[in-house]
């Protein structure tokens, strides 16, 4: 089953798309809460399915650097924390998980948020991110009839 993950500017966290009703989304925060809130039309919601890191030649999608980051860790939390980490240990954790990632356009900041959001990812059990954007790919695949 295909879960959407979205991100909310001014709301930490990430949520989960559970339904949506007729001028809003339903979502359940992905931590321990589960709590359900609406999101509106004024909130500015983001898929991470959407969401790209900056490298030095193309974009990488936001999946395949969790899956990166999945892979570094063996499906476990990150053994950096984002709070108490330097400057200089992020960006040494992330060329451990992204080599040729952008230096220029990335910032801390990105990399405390993307720290932040693998670990409730990993909390909330999620660890499949290739399969994230599968079932849209093969969905369109399989529809075409000749």
């Amino acid at each position: 089953m295909k879960q959407t993950i979205l991100a909310i500017a001014g709301k930490p966290g990430l949520y989960k798309l559970v339904s949506r009703a007729k001028n809003s989304l339903i979502v359940e925060a992905l931590d321990e809460t589960h709590r359900r809130q609406p999101a509106f039309g004024t909130d500015r919601i983001t898929s991470l399915a959407d969401i790209a890191m900056f490298t030095e030649t193309d974009d990488v999608p936001l999946m395949n650097v969790l899956a990166a980051m999945r892979d570094l860790e063996g499906g476990k939390e990150t053994a950096i924390s984002y709070k108490k980490a330097t400057p200089e240990e992020l960006h040494e954790y992330f060329s451990k998980v992204l080599p040729n990632w952008d230096k220029d356009r990335v910032e801390n900041s990105h990399i405390k948020k993307l720290i932040q959001w693998y670990n409730i990812l990993v909390k909330a059990g999620i660890t499949d991110f290739e399969e994230e954007l599968a079932p849209t790919e093969g969905d369109n695949i399989d529809d075409r009839k000749e």
